[in-house]
């Protein structure tokens, strides 16, 4: 609590009884001495220390185990409702159109709650979920798709063998730099691979950022602001327009070799050459 800039501490009150001067007589009847209570001594004012934000893993798992909640986050535009009810459900159109062209043995790149990692296990392909959230890998295995809890930067199975890899969701965006993704993601991948992404509408600009992510329940309103206590600590995140992909996937090593629209989603694959 702040104190008024005039405020000062009362004059400490003394205890003692009054006592006649030294040969003066007796003093005169003052009345019976009331005791006011112990004297209080005011402490230091303390300042507030620097908001200590959760991690934005934190705020996406506590989503993950909450159906129903929103999760909100923070970039260019100003706040966006990410559509992780669409993560949890089955399969819709726009997935079903990635989900054709996943051929031989796929890698699902932040595979979130799994659905889609389910969906080519349940028709028999080859198939490793990868994410950093450890509810999300729980969760996809228990959708009945393996999963592994791993950075997409870091050690991985089957490297270089990799048929198809799956970046979804706006998933992209991981690490803030798509170039040096679509890279990585290329070195993962077979001769004559392909990794096929999802892309932000044309006309969207390609740019890196600070997000932050927040958890608002059900019935919640959105956030107020960036700067809201309750929101995560900010990390880096990138959208890439549907125009630029071309130019990026060239630049990483890749081959634009086709691009489509599905229910006002927009994709790209993107091949590794065989040589």
């Amino acid at each position: 609590m702040s104190l008024p800039a005039a405020w000062a501490p009362p004059a400490p009150t003394s205890l003692a009884p009054t006592r006649p001067a030294p040969d003066s007589g007796p003093a005169p009847d003052s009345g019976p001495v009331v005791d006011s209570g112990p004297v209080v001594t005011p402490g230091p004012v303390v300042t507030p220390g620097p908001v200590v934000r959760p991690r934005p893993g934190a705020v996406y798992e506590a989503v993950l185990a909450r159906p129903g909640w929103q999760l909100w986050a923070h970039g260019p535009a100003g706040w966006q409702r990410l559509t992780i009810d669409r993560w949890r459900s089955a399969p819709d159109a726009g997935d079903e159109s990635l989900l054709a062209r996943c051929t031989g043995a796929t890698l699902d790149v932040g595979c979130g709650p799994g659905r889609l990692a389910a969906a080519l296990a349940s028709r028999g392909t080859v198939v490793l979920g990868i994410d950093v959230a450890p509810l999300a890998v729980a969760l996809t295995r228990a959708a009945g798709a393996p999963a592994l809890r791993r950075d997409v930067f870091g050690p991985l199975p089957g490297a270089g063998r990799w048929h198809t890899a799956l970046l979804a969701d706006g998933n992209i965006g991981i690490g803030g730099h798509p170039e040096r993704l679509l890279a990585r993601v290329g070195r993962l991948l077979a001769p004559a691979g392909a990794a096929l992404v999802e892309l932000a509408p044309p006309g969207t600009p390609t740019q890196a950022y600070l997000t932050v992510l927040e958890a608002v329940p059900a019935s919640g309103p959105a956030p107020a602001g960036a700067g809201d206590v309750a929101a995560s600590s900010p990390f880096r995140w990138a959208e890439v327009s549907a125009d630029d992909i071309g130019t990026l996937a060239e630049a990483a090593g890749l081959r634009l070799t086709d691009r489509w629209r599905e229910r006002g989603r927009y994709f790209a694959r993107l091949e590794r050459p065989s040589r």
